[in-house]
């Protein structure tokens, strides 16, 4: 009976030693690996590695943007829309509301003038529909003024079709 717990403490630390070995060895290639994996990370973060990926031709790409950001920017061309008052959908029970607004378009180039001012009474048309159905709730808050922009832009595009509209701004926004 003493052999048998003698073979079985034998066994015992074998296991151990077999176990602690697995152990030895994952942190002798995970830890190397995580510092390497880290200390990369860190590098290309830091801007520490960007003359390494310029010299293996990641800079190509990055060149690429600078010789664009080099190239002459036309300048903005804006068109002022004709005030607009409209009355607001009151919803049941509740007292009417107007809108007063005033809007500029952010034209790609100054050759769509002619097309916007073409298209005008459609353009001008197509916003009214549209701010008719809103109500007061639909305009409270920046992203009730964010949804407001998109949908007039997505409305003018359609209607100006040839024209690019870059951007509607707002210059006068008054609800009464």
């Amino acid at each position: 009976m003493a052999e048998d717990y003698d073979d079985d403490i034998e066994g015992g630390a074998s296991a151990s030693a077999k176990s602690g070995g697995k152990k030895k060895r994952i942190i002798l290639v995970v830890l190397p690996l995580l510092l390497i994996v880290g200390a990369a990370a860190g590098a290309y973060f830091t801007g520490l590695a960007d003359p390494v990926l310029e010299m293996l031709g990641a800079g190509k790409h990055q060149e690429a943007e600078k010789v664009a950001a080099e190239k002459p920017v036309a300048p903005p061309v804006f068109y002022e829309l004709p005030e607009m008052l409209v009355n607001l959908n009151p919803g049941q029970g509740r007292r009417p509301a107007h809108l007063k607004i005033k809007v500029r378009l952010e034209l790609a180039s100054a050759a769509d003038t002619p097309k916007i001012e073409a298209m005008l009474p459609r353009i001008v048309d197509s916003f009214q529909v549209y701010l008719r159905e809103l109500r007061t709730e639909d305009l409270q808050g920046a992203a009730g003024m964010y949804r407001l922009r998109e949908e007039l832009m997505m409305r003018v595009n359609r209607v100006a079709a040839p024209a690019k509209i870059n951007d509607v701004l707002f210059q006068d926004v008054l609800v009464q």
